[in-house]
């Protein structure tokens, strides 16, 4: 029978075992984890009736791969879908929440950007051509909607998905879809346009942006699922040190009459014929280092940004006293402005069950990469700065009744310029190791959607490097 490792306990490497185990139900699958517990940075604490997710709190319904995951699993009948209020969306600007406009006639309206921000949106089919170069994702969206607009409404979402600087990040790695979609058309307006006539043909590529959507027991469930799943095949508290290849004569591993691998650690010695790395990608650069150090360096490349996540429990009615229902999904803060936070999350406005009766819930975002040092705040402090940013940004000077603080110190992969370029420098230098292959967040989409299907693609080709195996020693018994 042969084998194969998964390093790696979070997401993708999750997905990916099990996504083999369907694809390649004969093979033996060992997930080895090196912390206590599975899930990566998905984590749902649920605290004192609260539900506080430590890392991201649901996935977009567009996407048809997490779903099927779901329904796979059994467990599509937890699925919650976000209210319909949490499409409302804000941005601070100015000493004020603004609702970010999603209709020409609110746009007009909006005092979230200046007269003459708005005319410069205007002027979009007259962008520049994209240069030639990897482009960051602010240089790409001041082309477009000019500088004002670009920092206020691009960056303030950069900042919220990827916990970056806009500034630095790239555009095709980023958000692959805009890029193919400039070439194609090369103004985001007859790309809305095409869209729209795409869409109405049914071919789904104009289709809507999705719904967000978790589970009852928050985004927990889903990793629970997969490990009631995979059951005996997952293994925590096993931290791999070491990577050995066993090479033939001619430098590349042996397919025929010994397993490819060697991983070592705590535990017992694992010898595998496939084996997946998808931990973060300074520990595969580690793992990597003895036969490809090319591989190390590019992927010691791949940075994180640092986050804090500040969890607050109020009671409901003397928070709607002080500033109103939250009525949204919650608000983004460009970083133009003079508030620390990145933003909050109005998790009761977007969820039902996320606290208790009467209570409400927020989750606020701190640090990333322009202020990495704010995950080194102690709670105290921490929550000091929290508070005076809530005053600022939504008048809110009552007390938490909650608090639950989680930082992740490696936080979310930045996908800087020249990534992609930097991926394929890493895949080629391992390309001349058959049976390794790489997974997780650090490569092609930071998302959970991004991750799902992404395990999809490595299943398959993990599956026909084990028919290759199969194959070999086929023909080696054979001769």
């Amino acid at each position: 029978m042969t084998r194969v490792a998964i390093v790696g306990g979070g997401i993708a490497g999750l997905a990916t075992a099990h996504a083999i185990r369907t694809q390649a139900p004969d093979a033996e699958v060992v997930l080895l984890e090196a912390r206590d517990r599975i899930g990566g940075h998905i984590r749902t604490d649920a605290i004192d009736g609260y539900l506080c997710e430590a890392g991201p709190d649901g996935f977009l319904d567009n996407a048809p791969a997490t779903l099927a995951l779901a329904e796979a699993l059994g467990i599509a009948d937890r699925l919650v879908p976000s209210r319909d209020e949490a499409r409302r969306r804000y941005i601070f600007r100015r000493d004020r929440l603004h609702e970010v406009p999603l209709s020409a006639a609110a746009f007009a309206t909006s005092g979230l950007l200046s007269a003459r921000a708005k005319l410069r949106v205007l002027a979009e089919p007259f962008a520049a051509a994209a240069p030639q170069h990897d482009e960051t994702i602010l240089r790409f969206a001041e082309r477009h909607i000019g500088r004002e607009a670009a920092h206020v409404l691009v960056g303030s979402m950069v900042s919220g998905i990827f916990a970056g600087d806009a500034g630095q990040l790239s555009l095709r790695a980023c958000f692959p879809k805009m890029y193919e979609l400039e070439k194609r058309h090369r103004s985001l307006v007859r790309a809305m346009l095409a869209t729209r006539r795409e869409r109405t043909r049914g071919t789904g590529i104009g289709a809507p942006a999705g719904r967000l959507t978790s589970f009852r027991g928050g985004m927990q469930d889903l990793v629970r699922g997969l490990a009631a799943a995979l059951g005996p095949v997952v293994h925590t508290g096993r931290r791999i040190t070491g990577l050995q290849v066993r090479d033939t004569a001619g430098g590349r591993p042996r397919l025929v009459g010994a397993r490819a691998f060697s991983l070592s650690g705590t535990g017992r010695r694992i010898e595998a014929d496939a084996v997946v790395l998808a931990g973060p990608a300074d520990e595969t650069a580690d793992l990597v280092q003895p036969f490809a150090p090319g591989a190390r360096a590019q992927l010691r490349a791949i940075s994180t940004a640092p986050l804090a996540v500040v969890c607050l429990g109020y009671d409901a009615a003397a928070l709607a006293a002080e500033r109103g229902p939250l009525d949204g999904f919650g608000f983004l803060v460009p970083r133009s402005e003079p508030v620390r936070i990145l933003g909050a999350l109005w998790e009761t406005s977007i969820y039902a069950g996320r606290a208790p009766a009467g209570r409400a819930l927020l989750r606020v975002m701190i640090g990333g990469a322009t202020d990495p040092g704010a995950v080194d705040l102690d709670d105290p402090a921490l929550l000091s700065v929290v508070r005076a940013d809530l005053r600022r940004t939504m008048g809110l000077s009552l007390a938490p009744a909650f608090v639950h603080i989680v930082r992740h110190w490696r936080g979310i992969p930045q996908y800087t310029t020249g990534h992609t370029a930097r991926i394929e420098r890493i895949e080629a230098a391992l390309d001349a190791y058959p049976g390794l292959f790489l997974a997780g967040n650090a490569y092609h989409g930071v998302s959970i959607n991004a991750c799902v299907e992404a395990a999809q693609r490595v299943a398959a080709r993990v599956a026909g490097h084990l028919r290759a195996v199969a194959r070999s020693e086929d023909f080696a018994i054979a001769r």
